[in-house]
């Protein structure tokens, strides 16, 4: 599902809260306060009820839940004025306030794609992390990659590159990352001794298979987007 209020939208299905198109990093208890939130709106949901939800089976204290009700707040811009989006219900819990337009989240393919060594890895719209887990899209095990090392955004027709606090950082040409930066096609990502070819939509370098190098070694990548030797 996703969610559409104020300058956000969260996109339940891809895990992804974006403000002004851009996507907003936020810890996974905090996405899933909004969620909750979101999806029993205008009904208040009880401090209990929440941490029910968000801790199944822990003893939580107030403090943790205020703490996620902050980061939820800065992330989306909301104050606690006249008309917060997330409304204080005192001695009670908490309600979504703001004004609220649903629909299904798109599971339709972006039309783009990462380039490594002779193979392609379509993105999905929404979220495409990439890292050294077994669990995301492009898998690289190195040393040098994080678990979550990046990320790709691809929504409302733009595609954004943004590194995840990893350690060896996250590189478009030459230039390491500090802040998320939109993607257009030929642009050379390097993560760790990765380097990845973003193939744009409409471009022929999405189809062919010697337009461009991201690698001077032949290079197979499964399904999943994980490295192996070439057959």
């Amino acid at each position: 599902m996703r969610f559409r209020f104020r300058d956000c939208v969260l996109d339940t299905g891809v895990r992804v809260l974006t403000r002004h198109a851009e996507p907003v990093a936020l810890s996974p208890k905090a996405f899933r306060l909004l969620e909750v939130l979101a999806s029993e709106r205008p009904n208040a949901v009880s401090h209990g009820d929440l941490r029910a939800k968000l801790w199944p089976g822990s003893v939580t204290g107030g403090t943790t839940l205020a703490r996620l009700v902050s980061e939820a707040r800065a992330a989306i811009g909301d104050r606690d004025d006249d008309d917060p989006a997330i409304r204080t219900v005192h001695r009670f819990g908490y309600a979504f306030a703001a004004a609220v337009t649903e629909d299904a989240a798109s599971a339709a393919p972006s039309h783009c794609a990462i380039r490594w060594g002779s193979q392609l890895v379509p993105l999905a719209l929404g979220e495409n992390v990439i890292g050294r887990a077994p669990d995301v899209l492009l898998t690289i095990p190195s040393s040098k990659v994080s678990r979550r090392h990046a990320r790709i955004v691809v929504s409302d027709g733009r595609v954004v590159l943004e590194d995840l606090t990893s350690r060896n950082g996250t590189y478009l040409g030459d230039r390491r990352l500090d802040a998320a930066i939109e993607l257009k096609n030929g642009d050379r990502i390097g993560i760790g001794s990765a380097q990845l070819i973003f193939c744009a939509a409409s471009d022929d370098g999405l189809t062919s298979a010697d337009s461009v190098k991201a690698s001077t070694t032949e290079q197979h990548v499964d399904r999943r987007g994980r490295l192996g030797k070439a057959k």
